[in-house]
């Protein structure tokens, strides 16, 4: 399997873990009475599953752009263009005339 691949699948099941656990401590600390919904409720199941793999999507998701950000940063050289400064020149002043109409 291309590392890469194999990359990505890791920090979506570590995507999905955290939100299992962000999941679970709504519901274990009871954020906006969410644990009496589910269970007073006959599609309570189905909305914790939802609720779940949405969280669980946008987790995935942060989780990857983070560690692929972190990459960047391994391999740095010196190897890259030259660092001196570019030449400036001082323009000439070149003298434009101006037609000056009279004031009203």
């Amino acid at each position: 399997m291309p590392k890469l691949i194999r990359l990505y699948i890791t920090q979506v099941v570590i995507g999905f873990a955290i939100s299992a656990a962000f999941v679970g401590m709504l519901l274990y600390f009871n954020v906006a009475n969410l644990w009496h919904l589910v269970t007073h409720s006959d599609v309570g199941i189905l909305a914790v599953a939802i609720l779940w793999i949405s969280n669980g999507i946008v987790f995935a998701g942060v989780q990857f752009a983070i560690t692929v950000m972190g990459m960047a940063g391994k391999d740095d050289d010196d190897t890259g263009g030259k660092r001196d400064d570019l030449p400036v020149m001082a323009a000439d002043p070149v003298a434009i005339p101006v037609k000056v109409s009279e004031r009203r």
